[in-house]
């Protein structure tokens, strides 16, 4: 066979495919843009296309003859192309990602007859003949792996590949579903190849994909409109048919909308033939649309599962966690238009792609063609025909602008954005912004609950500065990630407290933002800096969220430079429905007024509205005799703000109405028949001083019941108020016997004052921010106090991490805060024991907050070591003191060694935690020197053979033995 010359090709031309154009012999090249490896990093699995177990080469299949002809592999003209990746595949043997080349703008037709010039970007190498290229398809046959120099352990390598799946489509709700897929077989021990055929720019892509088609188990192919008027998708479908392993997905449609598509296109037999193949597939057929994405995707993966004997990895670290923090409001009204602004932000209007690609071209036009995304994203057809290269010159411009045009005219005008930025190119953030109570939460709830089915799952993070990073840590609970600290190494390099701290949250921000699509929810984010280390919001939220999406709910008027969606106040006619309570009871004309009245007072604020509506549901009280009773609050049960921030302070200031409004809910809570089983107005007040997080009842209780029975504090305007409700006592809520702890908590979340909370076991409320401030006005410190013995009592470290921080935080102060609750000797003996330590314990090996909990147990250790001084200052004065004033003191004296014992001890151990914490750091030499004054103390208090003495000596040598080893 004589060499054919290859003539020099122009690699600026453009590549042309004239169909059906006989036995012409053309020359191609392929463009460098087309190149894989503009997309694909240098460390890809693939070194080179002819080195690649994957890729055998190219063959020339030459007709029979008198003389047989061996088929040869022509190397020689094998154009070198880059490698092509693979990244985050199981290994270097299973090719587990989607390689998907860049795509180029293209206008062909699947009919044979139209002999039109079409661009095209599967661009095929140069060769004698220019043959087509070798395919697993039926119409031309596929050369055999064992014809090829492919080596039997190669050939496991091709076939660690488990399941193909393929798409064809231009909407992105449809790639981050497959990648959704992918991923959750991943998760499986699946190994996966996804891939748009009809995107790839070369024939070395295409071989690729061919030889995993081949190999795989299972064949998954996503159905949509354009599938069916795709050469490569109907390629697929009829050869995972013919294996009889082929699992169809049907994608936002279904067969009837398909087979309707059909009259638009006269050639229609390959379709059809193809749909009646997956109408045949009654086991295995799947269908999704927007909601059910994460039921097919559930699914999919355990018939694959089932099939391929692979047992679930996953659902066992994530069981026992619930997603929302609260149940859904059945409320909810309004917010119509905002919901669809962030769907649309989100998810773009990837859905219209669909509906106009799938209508055929009435002149021999694009099947298949997304108008919105024209210029942007293509497919390609490499079917029959063969391939010229030619220069259109002026041509081209003129096309472009043409097609330009045309897209433009087509896009509806719904694809604008806040900011007029076309909405096809959907983002990944959204910001919400407003007011206090105006129904952000609310709004971000209602969201994540309509679409959850598009996400593997929502994940809801409390964004108040102090507690911000420890509940972005909680999240690998729910991921099922490891974050623990690093164990006691006796050999290997020992990472610093600020890399391990580091890995941590990186290890849950790489789970987060990843193909996998989640929905992250920060609610109420205070700043942007981190309070702990003063890092920023961007440390946490990449450029590139993968398939997650972000809410944030916030009041500051810019975050990330974001455009923040600011949420305005109800509509009157929404603000109506939502006074009006669970009942919507119809009132006359007269009382419609003074719902009015409360919507003016109230400045619209959703939670008043809410609050009010709840009040006229559960008394059953006319709006009158309810506005007048709210009015005639005294303005200073209203006024006392000691105990708030400069900014909380002016909240109250501004919102006169509200206050006393919540100021007659205090009053109604204590107006039962025995003010002493008034459990729920006691659990208002120490509410308001834990964490802005879930609460326990069983919790709640305890601590409000270390809060001694007060009086009635509302004697002033109690028996006008008796007045105003007495044609309603009968139905009054306070009237009846709260028994129960959990029923007193239900009362509190019928009011509006609080939330139920989504939790598997036992009940669990929220209070409202606003509930919080308005309850930390008076009787402040009393409630704080009954707050940190309550949590002593019952609190979890694991479960109440937040709860136990915030009393830390109420009796150490933290940073340039001064502590709020001043405890006396014993009692902070109590609280560092069963609260503070286990605490920092938990925090540092489970979650690996080294710093803070360091922090938290050096500040512990100065607190006693004052406490010490203390005692000493009053011995010496007992010393030095008369002998009647020593009478006086000798009983007390002998309770405070106790004490000071106690407090002695507790220092020992906090200095030995303090030790063994250090050795996982790397800092031996402090931690050495605690060590020994732990070993002093204890030798002193205990003696020297006692088992907590030689509990330190151990770790001491221990300390001694690594700090040698530098």
């Amino acid at each position: 066979m004589d060499e054919v010359e290859i003539p020099v090709v122009d690699t600026q031309s453009l590549t042309i495919k004239i169909a059906n154009s006989g036995q012409q012999k053309v020359t191609a090249t392929s463009s460098a843009y087309n190149s894989p490896s503009l997309i694909s990093p240098p460390s890809s699995a693939f070194v080179s296309a002819l080195q690649s177990p994957y890729i055998s080469p190219r063959a020339t299949l030459v007709p029979n003859s008198n003389q047989e002809t061996p088929i040869v592999p022509l190397t020689s003209v094998v154009h070198p192309s880059p490698p092509v990746s693979y990244c985050g595949s199981q290994s270097d043997d299973v090719p587990s990602t989607s390689y998907t080349p860049p795509p180029e703008r293209y206008d062909f037709s699947d009919d044979p007859t139209d002999t039109k010039l079409k661009i095209v970007t599967c661009v095929p190498v140069s060769g004698p003949e220019t043959d087509p290229r070798i395919s697993f398809s039926f119409p031309v046959p596929r050369i055999s792996f064992a014809k090829g120099s492919v080596s039997p352990a190669s050939n496991a390598k091709l076939r660690s590949c488990d399941v193909y799946i393929g798409f064809h489509g231009q909407n992105p709700n449809l790639v981050r579903f497959c990648k959704w897929l992918k991923s959750e077989l991943e998760l499986q021990g699946i190994a996966c190849f996804i891939a748009d055929r009809a995107k790839y720019a070369d024939n070395q892509s295409h071989e690729i994909a061919d030889r995993v088609i081949c190999s795989v188990t299972f064949g998954v192919i996503v159905v949509t409109g354009c599938s069916f008027f795709n050469h490569h998708s109907l390629e697929e479908i009829r050869f995972f048919a013919q294996k009889k392993n082929l699992i169809p997905l049907f994608f936002n449609t279904d067969a009837n909308e398909i087979a309707s598509l059909f009259n638009h296109n006269g050639d229609t037999k390959k379709c059809k033939e193809a749909l009646d193949v997956i109408l045949k597939c009654h086991e295995f057929r799947l269908e999704t649309d927007e909601s059910n994405w994460r039921s097919c995707v559930s699914k999919a993966a355990g018939i694959l599962r089932a099939k391929l004997g692979r047992k679930s990895v996953v659902e066992k670290c994530t069981e026992g966690f619930e997603e929302l923090p609260f149940p859904r409001n059945k409320s909810f009204v309004g917010r119509e238009k905002e919901i669809i602004d962030i769907e649309t932000t989100l998810f773009g209007c990837g859905d219209s792609f669909e509906q106009e690609s799938v209508v055929p071209s009435a002149k021999g036009g694009t099947p298949g063609q997304s108008e919105g995304l024209a210029d942007d994203e293509s497919e390609a057809d490499v079917g029959r025909g063969k391939y010229i290269n030619l220069e259109l010159g002026k041509n081209k411009e003129t096309n472009k602008e043409a097609w330009v045009e045309r897209n433009s005219l087509k896009r509806p005008k719904y694809r604008k954005s806040r900011s007029g930025k076309d909405k096809n190119l959907s983002m990944s953030v959204v910001c919400i912004n407003g007011l206090a109570g105006v129904g952000k939460t609310d709004l971000a709830l209602e969201f994540a609950y309509r679409y959850s089915q598009r996400y593997k799952m929502v994940l809801w993070v409390g964004g108040e500065a102090r507690y911000f990073r420890q509940n972005i840590l909680n999240l690998s609970l729910n991921l099922g990630l490891d974050v623990s600290a690093d164990a006691e190494k006796e050999r290997g390099r020992i990472r610093s407290f600020d890399e391990q701290e580091s890995e941590a949250f990186k290890r849950v921000k790489r789970e987060m933002f990843r193909d996998m699509p989640y929905l992250l929810i920060i609610d109420n984010l205070e700043t942007e800096k981190e309070w702990w280390e003063g890092k920023d919001l961007h440390d946490l939220i990449p450029t590139n969220t993968g398939g997650t999406h972000v809410i944030i709910t916030t009041q500051l008027n810019r975050v990330m430079n974001f455009d923040p969606l600011q949420l305005q106040p109800l509509s009157t006619p929404d603000a109506m429905i939502l006074i009006r309570g669970r009942r919507k009871k119809e009132y006359q004309a007269g009382e419609v007024e003074f719902l009015h009245k409360f919507d003016e007072k109230l400045g619209r604020s959703s939670f008043g509205l809410w609050v009010v509506g709840s009040l006229l549901s559960e008394l059953a009280i006319l709006p009158s005799a309810l506005f007048d009773a709210v009015n005639q609050v005294p303005v200073e049960e209203t006024a006392s703000c000691s105990n708030l921030s400069i900014p909380h302070q002016q909240f109250c200031r501004d919102n006169p109405f509200l206050m006393k409004t919540l100021v007659f809910c205090t009053a109604l809570l204590q107006q039962s028949n025995d003010s002493r089983d008034s459990v729920a107005s006691r659990m208002l007040q120490v509410g308001a001083w834990f964490a802005p997080a879930p609460i326990s009842v069983n919790l709640l209780a305890a601590a409000a019941k270390k809060i001694p029975v007060n009086r009635n504090r509302f004697k002033k305007w109690t028996k006008c108020m008796k007045v105003a409700l007495c044609f309603y006592s009968g139905q009054c809520l306070t009237s009846q016997a709260w028994k129960s702890e959990e029923e007193s908590a239900l009362l509190l979340v019928k009011l509006g004052l609080a939330r139920k909370a989504n939790r598997q076991t036992g009940c669990w409320i929220q209070f409202h921010p606003i509930t919080q401030i308005f309850a930390k006005r008076k009787d402040g410190l009393v409630a704080a106090k009954a707050n940190i013995q309550g949590v002593r009592k019952l609190g979890n470290p694991v479960t109440d991490s937040d709860h136990l921080w915030a009393c830390a935080f109420l009796v150490f102060g933290f940073k340039s805060e001064p502590p709020v609750v001043q405890l006396k000797a014993m009692d902070m003996v109590f609280f560092i024991r069963k609260t503070a330590l286990p605490l920092a314990i938990s925090a540092f090996t489970t979650f690996s907050r080294c710093n803070s909990a360091l922090e938290l147990l050096k500040v512990c250790t100065n607190v006693l070591e004052e406490a010490e001084k203390s005692f000493v200052s009053q011995i010496q004065d007992w010393c030095h003191g008369s002998l009647c004033w020593k009478k006086k003191l000798q009983s007390n004296q002998r309770v405070d060694e106790y004490v000071w014992q106690e407090v002695t001890l507790l220092k020992a151990t906090l200095l030995e935690t303090r030790a063994k914490l250090l050795l996982r750091g790397g800092h031996f030499d402090s931690g050495e020197d605690l060590c020994r004054t732990c070993i002093s103390i204890r030798t002193v208090m205990l003696g020297h053979n006692h088992a907590q003495t030689l509990a330190a000596q151990q770790t001491l040598a221990k300390l001694v033995r690594m700090r040698s080893k530098i």
